[in-house]
């Protein structure tokens, strides 16, 4: 059997953006919630257990830098670890994320503390900082390329949460805000590095197995939401 030919890099970038389909946009949580439909625990579950996932972000990030040899890579990469922890002119994601919870009802210890955090939703994002940690770094690159989708997910936050959410305070879509352009970014530094690393046919498909594994942690986490805050089947704690 004659081995596949590689895709050419323009038709690789739309395999991986035909992935699309399954970003967790599409999920049934994340339509009720820019649908207006989610009640104030549901929202603020849904801030206080995505707030796990942001607070890891930085720690998957920091597990790429320390398994590139590559000093342009370090250089490029650390700039996500400052812009989501923060630094002196800088509050960070994770700070405007806290902001978000505390608009909507939650105190920033509460986020801190993880007491609201459900077990399918740290397995999930264990599960991916652990990818990142043990898999070549191109390939915790690769899993980043669900950024690809990003920006239509934080734009339609933007326009749901003045229009449906009237009873949240100031600060609640500063975070969605800032990644309308970081997303961007993020996104043709993390293509670069997937084009240029997976080259032949089957490199290729192991990346869309990769995103396609990231796309299942995103989607993970929502059915552990739906199943607590809206099917109200409450999972046991550990």
């Amino acid at each position: 059997m004659a081995e596949q030919q590689p895709w050419s890099e323009e038709e690789f970038i739309e395999q991986l953006r035909h992935k699309g389909g399954g970003y967790h946009f599409h999920h049934p949580f994340e339509v009720m919630l820019r649908e207006g439909k989610l009640d104030p625990d549901q929202l603020r579950g849904w801030v206080a257990n995505r707030f796990y996932y942001q607070k890891c972000i930085p720690i998957k990030d920091a597990n790429v830098m320390a398994n590139t040899p590559d000093r342009a890579v370090r250089r490029e990469w650390i700039i996500r670890i400052l812009e989501q922890d923060g630094h002196e002119d800088y509050a960070g994601g994770n700070e405007a994320w806290i902001c978000m919870g505390e608009a909507c009802g939650l105190t920033r210890q509460e986020l801190l503390d993880e007491v609201h955090v459900l077990p399918g939703v740290r397995f999930a994002v264990d599960a991916y900082v652990n990818f990142a940690r043990r898999q070549p770094w191109q390939e915790a690159v690769c899993s980043s390329l669900t950024e690809l989708f990003a920006p239509d997910a934080h734009q339609a936050r933007i326009d749901a949460f003045p229009k449906h959410y009237q009873w949240i305070g100031e600060g609640a879509l500063d975070y969605f805000q800032s990644r309308l352009t970081q997303a961007r970014r993020d996104v043709d530094h993390g293509l670069r590095v997937t084009v240029e690393y997976f080259r032949t046919r089957e490199q290729q498909e192991r990346a869309l197995n990769i995103l396609q594994f990231k796309l299942d942690v995103l989607w993970t986490m929502l059915d552990a939401m739906y199943l607590h805050y809206v099917l109200k089947e409450r999972q046991p704690r550990v």
